[in-house]
C-alpha cells in the first residue's frame, strides 16, 4: 500500500488495437469480462489547462481487487495517453487511486508538490485527475472520484469477475445515468 495514496487500485495500460487486447487479456490471461466503451463520456476535459474533446475507447476487467483498464485513443486530441504513444511507449502507462474524498486528496496532493497535467469527469462524482509524475514509462498517478455511478459500476465490474467462467468475455459499459 501506497503511504500516500493507499491502494493501486487500476492499472491503466494504453493499447494500438483494443479489441485485439481483450481478447489477449481473457483468452490468455483469463482475466474478465471486459466492460467495454467505444467513446468513454468525458466532460470538462483538460490537458495542461487548455480544453479538448477526447475520443478513447475504453475497457474494464478485473483481477481481483486490481482493475484492469485498456485505453486506446480515437482522435489526436493532447492527453497524457498520447504523449506516451508518441515516445514510442505501449502497455502500463498509469497506476490509479481510487478515493470518496476527492476534492480533500487532490489539495494534500498539491499542496505535497503534485501537478495536475491532465483532468476530466465520467458521471456525476466521477473526476480524475492525473498527476506530472512520468519519470518512467508507466508510473503516472491518477485519482480518480469513485463517490457516485463511477464507483457503482466499478463495483459491478469487480463482482462480474469473481465468478466469470469465460462466457461472454466482451459486454457492454453500464449506463452511468442509470446506475
Amino acid at each position: 500500500m501506497s503511504r500516500f495514496f493507499g491502494k493501486i487500485r487500476q492499472a491503466g495500460y494504453v493499447v494500438d488495437d483494443i479489441e485485439a487486447a481483450m481478447q489477449y487479456w481473457s483468452d490468455t490471461l483469463g482475466v474478465g469480462p471486459f466492460f467495454y466503451k467505444e467513446r468513454v463520456p468525458i466532460v470538462n476535459y483538460r490537458y495542461r489547462g487548455q480544453g479538448y474533446e477526447p475520443h478513447n475507447s475504453v475497457a474494464l476487467a478485473n483481477s481481483g481487487e486490481l482493475q484492469v483498464e485498456l485505453i486506446q485513443t480515437r482522435n489526436n486530441v493532447p492527453s497524457m495517453y498520447k504523449d506516451f504513444r508518441d515516445a514510442g511507449h505501449r502497455g502500463l502507462q498509469h497506476v490509479a487511486y481510487w478515493t470518496d474524498a476527492f476534492d480533500a486528496d487532490l489539495d494534500r496532493l498539491t499542496q505535497q508538490g503534485f501537478k495536475v497535467v491532465m483532468e476530466g469527469e465520467v458521471g456525476e462524482n466521477g473526476r480524475f485527475v492525473y498527476f506530472d509524475t512520468h519519470y518512467h514509462p508507466g508510473t503516472v498517478i491518477e485519482l480518480s472520484e469513485v463517490a457516485g455511478p463511477k464507483g457503482r459500476m466499478f463495483d459491478a465490474i469487480r463482482k462480474a469477475a469473481e465468478d466469470w467462467d469465460g462466457s461472454a468475455p466482451v459486454r457492454p459499459f453500464p449506463d452511468l445515468s442509470k446506475i
